[in-house]
């Protein structure tokens, strides 16, 4: 990351996944890096998206100042239950469920984890969106609470990077959209050998938000950096 301090800190979560491991080993590799905090479910400290009191804990367990924060959770298939193909599949306990986990619990770590980002320095924090999220480019229509949920964390990101630049004049909010990756969230809709890697996404995604300009506004874009319509 070269638009960061040099030995700039990143904090990644969600990093027991298929892209948040893809990104703790991309930061390690980089010389400029001098830190790589990574947690998940699995981690010491340890946290959940259904927890909000795991969150906090995990929030004052880890010592800031960082420059770099990114949430790389969420979910598509959720106890079994993958995206509605239709409306006559919504379920009210499974909408639920969707937006704990892909709105809901993001929101939440926003609200503990921007304090740790750095206040008089360039710092990033990125989330894992989806291209699905866009209300512009619905054109397919299906997948009505993972869609719905993901444009709601867009607002959410919107919003709070308003507020965030206030005290953080150098920071920039993205919402990022990995391409189709090859990984557990992919596996039952998409081939691997037509997906991306974990580390080719990373690459890309790491690469765009370097290219960021600071804003009191969130960006969306994807792991070709290219801008996405809200």
């Amino acid at each position: 990351m070269k638009s960061l301090v040099p030995s700039y800190r990143a904090l990644v979560l969600g990093a027991s996944g298929a892209l948040g491991a893809a990104f703790v080993e991309a930061l390690q590799a980089d010389d400029a890096c001098a830190e790589v905090v990574g947690l998940s479910r699995s981690s010491q400290p340890s946290f959940r998206l259904e927890d909000e009191a795991s969150m906090a804990l995990a929030a004052t367990a880890v010592q800031g100042p960082f420059h770099l924060i990114i949430d790389a959770t969420g979910a598509l298939t959720i106890g079994g239950h993958g995206p509605e193909k239709h409306m006559g599949a919504l379920n009210a306990l499974q909408l639920a469920r969707a937006f704990e986990v892909n709105t809901i619990g993001p929101a939440l770590l926003l609200k503990h984890f921007v304090p740790l980002l750095a206040t008089d320095q360039r710092c990033i924090y990125a989330k894992l969106s989806a291209r699905v999220g866009s209300i512009s480019d619905n054109r397919k229509g299906g997948w009505h609470g993972y869609r719905a949920a993901k444009a709601a964390l867009n607002m959410v990101l919107q919003t709070a990077a308003i507020e965030a630049s206030r005290k953080r004049p150098q920071l920039v909010v993205a919402a990022m959209q990995p391409g189709t990756v090859a990984s557990n969230l992919s596996a039952p809709f998409v081939p691997a050998k037509d997906c991306l890697t974990p580390a080719q996404s990373v690459a890309g995604l790491l690469g765009a938000l370097d290219a960021l300009p600071a804003q009191a506004a969130a960006h969306f874009v994807d792991h070709q950096g290219e801008a996405i319509a809200w």
